[in-house]
C-alpha cells in the first residue's frame, strides 16, 4: 500500500505536466489549452527514492455542478477527500488570482493536509508569484519547474514526512498477493464505457454525460468485485468471492479518418496504449446501434494484440428485437472476426447493472484460460491424432513433415510447431491446425499464436 498525493489548481497551470514528471512517463496528455485533463489520473511515482501514488486532476473551476465544469471539479473534489496529501499549484509567472484564492479557502475547510507548489518559477518573472502565494496561509510555498525539474529535492524534504508517516501505520497490514484483473473498457464515443465503470464502483468516479468524447485519459480505478454464485468447483480450487479488478476507462475510439483534433489524436492513442496494458478487453457496443465496421477494427486490434476479448451489448434495458438483435451481432463476430471465434458476447445495462456479474464471470474465465499451460502429453496426443487425421499436404510429390509441437508462452498461448518443407505448408492447414488447438485444447474465444519453424532453427540438434 502506497500514500495517495492528489495534484490541484485551477486549469492550464501545469498539473499534469507535474504528474508526468513523478511518474517519470508522458501518461497524462498535455497541451496549451485549459481544461485538457477531465477526469482524476493516477500512477505509481517516484520521487528521489520516495514511492507514493499520484493522481492528477482536472482544473478546479467555480462553475454549475451539472455542467461538464462542474461535474470536473466533483472529481477533483473527490480525489482530494481520499488522499493523504495534495500539492496545490499555482502559476508564478501569473500571479494569484482569484480562483487560486477560491481553492484555497475550499482546501481549507478541507481534511486534507495541503503543501503549496508554484511552478513555472524558473527566472525572474515568477518572484512576484512567489511572494504573493503566502498569502495564500499554507506556509513556505515550493518554487517549482515542471518543464526543467527544478525544485525536485525541496518537493521531496516536503513529501517525505507524509509519506513516510502513512507507511508506517501501514506496515502492520496483511498483503494481498492475488494480482488483480486487468479489464480495459474500449469503444465508440457514448457506447456507456465511463457509465459502466461507475455503475461497477457505485460512485461517479469518472464523468458521464450525453456530450459524446468527454473522457480523454485513459483512467485506471482499482476495485473489489464479488462473486456471489461461485461454483464447487472454484470453492474446491480456493477461488475467493471477492476478487481484486484494476478497471481502465478508455476514451471512445472514432473512425481514423474522422479523427483531426490533436487532442481526440493523443485519446484515441492513449486507449490503443490501454489495450497493450491489460489483460481481458472489453468492447462495448450500443445496442440501439448494433455492430459497425468500427467495432470490428478495434475487436481485430485486441485480438491482434493476442488480449482477450469480451463483447459486451450495452443499453439491452432498451434494445428492440433482443433476439434477433443477439443473433445478427453474433453472425457478423463470426464473419468479421473470421481468426478467433466463440468470443464471448454479452448483454449488458450499464445504466441498471443487469449483466455485470456475467461479465466479471466471463473476463476472469477468459483470462484463467489465456494464462494457461497444456501438458505434454496431452499436447502431443491431439498433435499426432490431428496429423493422422488430416496428413500435411505434398506439394510437388514431396510431403511436408511436421515432426513435434511444443507450447512456447501463455498469455497469449503460444504454439511452435517443428518440421522440414514448412515455407510450402499452405494456410489452409495452418488455419486447421489452429482451429484444433482452440476446439480439441480449450482455448475457444481466445487468441491463440502458431509458429511454424523448419529445421533450420536453435531446437534442430535437440530434436
Amino acid at each position: 500500500m502506497l500514500p495517495n498525493i492528489a495534484i490541484i489548481g485551477r486549469p492550464n497551470v501545469g498539473k499534469s505536466t507535474i504528474f508526468n514528471r513523478l511518474v517519470g512517463k508522458k501518461l497524462a496528455l498535455v497541451d496549451d489549452r485549459p481544461g485538457v485533463t477531465r477526469d482524476r489520473r493516477e500512477g505509481a511515482a517516484n520521487l528521489l527514492g520516495l514511492e507514493f501514488n499520484v493522481i492528477d486532476t482536472a482544473g478546479y473551476e467555480d462553475e454549475d455542478a451539472k455542467s461538464l465544469p462542474g461535474r470536473m471539479r466533483k472529481q477533483t473534489e473527490q480525489a482530494v477527500h481520499g488522499a493523504e496529501l495534495a500539492i496545490f499549484v499555482i502559476d508564478g509567472r501569473a500571479g494569484l488570482t482569484p480562483l487560486d484564492e477560491e481553492i484555497a479557502r475550499w482546501l481549507r475547510s478541507a481534511k486534507t493536509p495541503v503543501i503549496l507548489l508554484v511552478n513555472k518559477a524558473e527566472g525572474r518573472a515568477a518572484e512576484s508569484g512567489i511572494l504573493e502565494s503566502y498569502a495564500l496561509g499554507f506556509g513556505d510555498p515550493i518554487p517549482f519547474s515542471a518543464e526543467h525539474g527544478d525544485g525536485v529535492a525541496d518537493l521531496f524534504q516536503a513529501i517525505k514526512p507524509y509519506v513516510e508517516g502513512f507507511m508506517a501505520a501501514a506496515q502492520d497490514e496483511p498483503k494481498d498477493e492475488t494480482a488483480p484483473l486487468k479489464l480495459a473498457i474500449v469503444g465508440r464515443p457514448n457506447a456507456g464505457k465511463s457509465t459502466l465503470i461507475n455503475k461497477m464502483l457505485g460512485e461517479d468516479r469518472v464523468i458521464t454525460g450525453p456530450e459524446a468524447g468527454i473522457t480523454r485519459d485513459s483512467i485506471a480505478v482499482d476495485w473489489v468485485w464479488h462473486d456471489d454464485a461461485l461454483t464447487e468447483e472454484e470453492l474446491l480450487d480456493g477461488v475467493e468471492p471477492d476478487r481484486k479488478v484494476q478497471l481502465i476507462d478508455t476514451a471512445g475510439m472514432r473512425k481514423k479518418a474522422k479523427v483531426e483534433d490533436k487532442l481526440e489524436k493523443l485519446s484515441v492513442a492513449d486507449a490503443r496504449h490501454s489495450i497493450d496494458f491489460a489483460e481481458v478487453v472489453v468492447l462495448m457496443l450500443d445496442a440501439t446501434k448494433g455492430l459497425e465496421a468500427q467495432d470490428l477494427r478495434i475487436a481485430d486490434r485486441v485480438v491482434q494484440e493476442g488480449r482477450c476479448l469480451i463483447i459486451a451489448i450495452n443499453k439491452w434495458d432498451v434494445a428492440e428485437g433482443p433476439s434477433k438483435l443477439f443473433n445478427g451481432i453474433r453472425t457478423a463476430l463470426d464473419d468479421g472476426l473470421a481468426q478467433i471465434r466463440d468470443v464471448p458476447l454479452i448483454a449488458i445495462s450499464a445504466f441498471t447493472g443487469n449483466g455485470i456479474d456475467q461479465l466479471m464471470k466471463a473476463a476472469f474465465n477468459v483470462r484463467r484460460i489465456w494464462s494457461s499451460r497444456v501438458s505434454t502429453g496431452k499436447l502431443n496426443r491431439w498433435f499426432e491424432d490431428a496429423m493422422e487425421e488430416n496428413p500435411p499436404p505434398a506439394p510437388g510429390g514431396k510431403r511436408i513433415k511436421l515432426r513435434y509441437i511444443t507450447q512456447a508462452k501463455t498469455r497469449p498461448p503460444s504454439f511452435v510447431i517443428f518440421g522440414t518443407r514448412v515455407d510450402a505448408l499452405p494456410e489452409s492447414y495452418r488455419r486447421y491446425l489452429l482451429n484444433g488447438i482452440r476446439r480439441e485444447l480449450g482455448f475457444g474465444g481466445i487468441p491463440v499464436r502458431l509458429i511454424i519453424r523448419s529445421p533450420k532453427n536453435p531446437y534442430h540438434d535437440k530434436e
